[in-house]
């Protein structure tokens, strides 16, 4: 409890502290789009598009594994007692693993651009914990010594200020690299249309999936807000649909002929599930839209969202870590970086013919490939690290010297 109760501990507010958060006017904000609804994280999050590529991003960053390395004289090799390993490998603290903290961080990172992390060091300065923080609680600010200061609002322990050294910040795409910004905020009318379309089919079907209308009386109503009201709750919603309608004095209810088809509705939600995978550079058959798949090419396009989607996010992660996490003395030695091996591996058959090239032409050895698929390995004395090569093969000096007399 003790490491708890430090996480929200006051501090002193730095001196000549700027007003102004980093980025000011150029923050791209949440709030209504131009199809009138209102764009948070929160309301973004209830598009299952946005959900399906927040939630398979975040979750396939946090189970990938993450070492950390040493540099050696014949390459690298993983480093098992560091501190770093277990928080970032294991137990980032004790409310959670790593799997959890890492997907919280992603869904941090893809909702508001910005992912911070409290650091909890000891007596050493060695980090012993990690524990997310709430990107909309936090501003970041710069004293007029030039130093950044993060400042977290904190519901229970009001306003807590930390220095640069104690949040593990992990910047997203933004103009000046201090601050990232929010992909939702930058393309809420985007995602704001997909919530108008949705919100529209709701609304059609809870009013029987009929479209409205208009109810029309010869005379002078006196009080039209009644008839409404009463026709509402005899006729309105699915629960009322095919009901007969009984019409009083020469009363006729004229429908207004707009259908979804006609206002292109299916065709609409359709091209915003690609405009949100836009965002997040999702393959849409990875958030089940399968319309362009084939099995010729879903293959493929899985390695690209490996290449193109996931890459970039871990070297930022590994950056962050390597440049706020290990001091001066343990970068020259020390880094860590994610395994993508077991996302990059392609169908069996395939798998196979390259590790026979591998092996064959000595760049490979047995072991080799039975680490890569999670195979115990072979022992020395049966050949397990040995490196072969095809003997048929010879240096291109040599060639033709067995025919010449």
């Amino acid at each position: 409890m003790k490491i708890l109760k430090s996480i929200f501990k006051s501090r002193d507010r730095p001196q000549n502290h700027i007003g102004d958060s980093i980025g000011g006017g150029r923050y791209f904000s949440f709030g209504r789009a131009w199809s009138g609804k209102s764009v948070t994280e929160r309301t973004a999050l209830q598009t299952t598009a946005v959900y399906a590529c927040v939630r398979i991003i975040s979750e396939t960053v946090a189970s990938l594994p993450l070492h950390v390395y040493e540099y050696t004289e014949s390459g690298k090799e993983k480093v098992y007692e560091h501190p770093l390993y277990r928080l970032l490998h294991d137990i980032p603290n004790p409310e959670m693993n790593s799997f959890i903290l890492r997907e919280v961080m992603m869904m941090h990172l893809l909702l508001w651009g910005n992912s911070y992390s409290q650091i909890i060091r000891n007596g050493r300065g060695e980090v012993i914990a990690l524990y997310p923080l709430l990107p909309d609680k936090m501003t970041v600010d710069r004293a007029a010594d030039g130093r950044l200061y993060y400042t977290y609002t904190s519901d229970k322990q009001g306003t807590i200020v930390f220095g640069k050294d104690d949040i593990l910040h992990i910047v997203g795409l933004g103009f000046d690299g201090l601050i990232g910004h929010s992909p939702i905020a930058m393309a809420k009318n985007a995602v704001g249309l997909s919530i108008a379309a949705e919100e529209y089919g709701s609304s059609f079907f809870s009013n029987s999936g009929t479209p409205s209308g208009v109810l029309e009386h010869p005379g002078v109503l006196k009080e039209p807000e009644k008839v409404r009201a009463a026709w509402n709750a005899a006729y309105g919603g699915s629960g009322n649909a095919h009901r007969v309608a009984v019409l009083e004095e020469n009363m006729h209810f004229n429908p207004i002929s707009i259908n979804p088809h006609e206002a292109q509705f299916l065709e609409t939600r359709k091209f915003q599930v690609n405009e949100i995978c836009r965002i997040f550079r999702v393959p849409p058959h990875m958030i089940a839209d399968l319309d362009k798949s084939s099995f010729n090419n879903i293959e493929h396009q899985s390695l690209e969202f490996v290449t193109n989607t996931i890459r970039p996010w871990l070297v930022r992660i590994e950056q962050s870590i390597f440049q706020q996490l290990l001091s001066e003395e343990e970068q020259k030695k020390i880094f860590v970086k994610f395994n993508v091996d077991g996302l990059l591996r392609g169908a069996f058959q395939s798998r196979m013919s390259g590790y026979a090239i591998g092996i064959q032409n000595g760049f490979m050895s047995p072991n080799d490939v039975r680490e890569l698929e999670d195979m115990n390995l072979i022992p020395d004395e049966l050949g397990g690290n040995r490196y072969l090569c095809n003997g048929n093969m010879i240096d291109i000096g040599s060639a033709g010297k067995n025919y010449v007399e």
